[in-house]
């Protein structure tokens, strides 16, 4: 069958083919206005996170606080983690609950809540990783008698801004377990480091008065700051050894350097004992009366200086820990949507008025060409 076939068919048959189109069109027009459920949608869009150099252990080197080591980097986010994230079950549960959003979506448990939830939500990321999110919900048919248009949305708007909160609210557990292990590890050892201080300034008092002893002679006090200085920075460095010995394999360079590091502090703290070519005096030179005040003298000036500095990296992870600033930053809150975004009702009605008028014509197309092709046969029977 040639095209001219085909159009004369269409035109011969043009009256029932309007008319059928007409009427289909005027019955798909009613079901998406009256019939079909609607469905809202509202977007809400995040900016990129910072672009932050990430720390690597070798700055522990370079003189960074090794309590901060345990929160560096990890605002080393990208767009891609954050979609990762409002994506898992994690967030939706998170939505769910506190929307309680169980019988809404007529599920079992939270579980099965947050799973229907998570199939309706979109996300995206442009190409500036600008990421959009946006919860679709419909409502039943014939949603102008049995469905609620405003409550669909206005929720639609606040699910999404909860996946927001949801992201917002896990990256900051995060960071905050991570400040708190740190916390944890430097109180242990601030503890322990003041009941040693403690002890040693009895000690040391018990000592002054049995023996009448007050001070000590200048040049003993300045090998006594030394040494203290240098105690200080081993057992820093003890204290960063520890840190990293759970996160990272023993054959990696920095923790090796530290190790090194370490080794050589005490090598240097054991000349302190025996003395050394330059003005400090060798604590084994010192007279045993003196060499014993000095011995308690340091240590109390040793512990003080590791008090000090594990106190002052405790309070940097408290605050850290209990800091409460938003990690995700919003560019467009999600909003209630004036129009929804299903059925687009003219679009809709348009196209589907043209793939009727194709179908109905095919089908007047098929019938004619059975009708012409029985007609042959009879023709030729005869």
């Amino acid at each position: 069958m040639s095209l001219h076939d085909i159009i004369n068919i269409i035109l011969f048959n043009k009256k029932p083919i309007i008319k059928l189109t007409v009427i289909s069109v005027v019955l798909l027009f009613v079901i998406l206005l009256f019939i079909y459920p609607v469905t809202y949608k509202s977007t809400v869009t995040i900016m990129p996170p910072e672009r932050t150099t990430p720390m690597g252990l070798g700055s522990l080197l370079t003189g960074m606080d090794f309590g901060n080591f345990m929160s560096s980097g990890l605002t080393r986010a990208s767009s891609q983690l954050f979609i990762e994230v409002l994506k898992s079950r994690t967030a939706s549960i998170y939505v769910v609950e506190k929307h309680g959003l169980v019988d809404y979506f007529d599920a079992k448990d939270v579980y099965g809540a947050a799973d229907k939830l998570n199939n309706r939500l979109n996300v995206s990321m442009t190409k500036e990783e600008i990421v959009r999110l946006n919860v679709e919900l419909s409502t039943s048919l014939l949603p102008d008698i049995f469905g609620d248009k405003e409550k669909e949305r206005k929720l639609s708007a606040i699910l999404s801004n909860s996946f927001v909160e949801a992201l917002d609210q896990i990256n900051r557990d995060k960071l905050s377990s991570k400040a708190k292990r740190a916390r944890m590890y430097i109180e242990s050892q601030l503890i322990e480091t003041k009941t040693r201080l403690d002890s040693v300034e009895i000690e040391l008092m018990e000592f002054q008065k049995k023996h009448k002893t007050v001070s000590l002679p200048d040049q003993l006090k300045a090998s006594i700051e030394t040494a203290a200085e240098l105690k200080s920075e081993i057992i820093k460095t003890e204290i960063e050894i520890g840190l990293l010995s759970g996160n990272i394999r023993e054959d990696n360079r920095t923790y090796i350097a530290l190790q090194r590091q370490l080794q050589e502090l005490r090598n240097q703290y054991n000349q302190m004992e025996v003395g050394s070519q330059d003005f400090l005096l060798g604590f084994k030179d010192v007279p045993e009366l003196g060499r014993q005040l000095a011995v308690l003298f340091r240590e109390v000036k040793i512990q003080n200086e590791v008090y000090l500095l594990l106190q002052q990296q405790y309070y940097k992870e408290k605050i850290q820990e209990n800091r409460d600033l938003p990690t995700v930053e919003i560019l467009d809150e999600a909003i209630p949507p004036h129009k929804p975004s299903s059925p687009r009702l003219i679009y809709s009605t348009f196209f589907g008025g043209i793939f009727i008028f194709l179908l109905t014509s095919l089908v007047f197309i098929i019938k004619d060409r059975k009708f012409y092709t029985r007609l042959r046969g009879t023709k030729k029977v005869e």
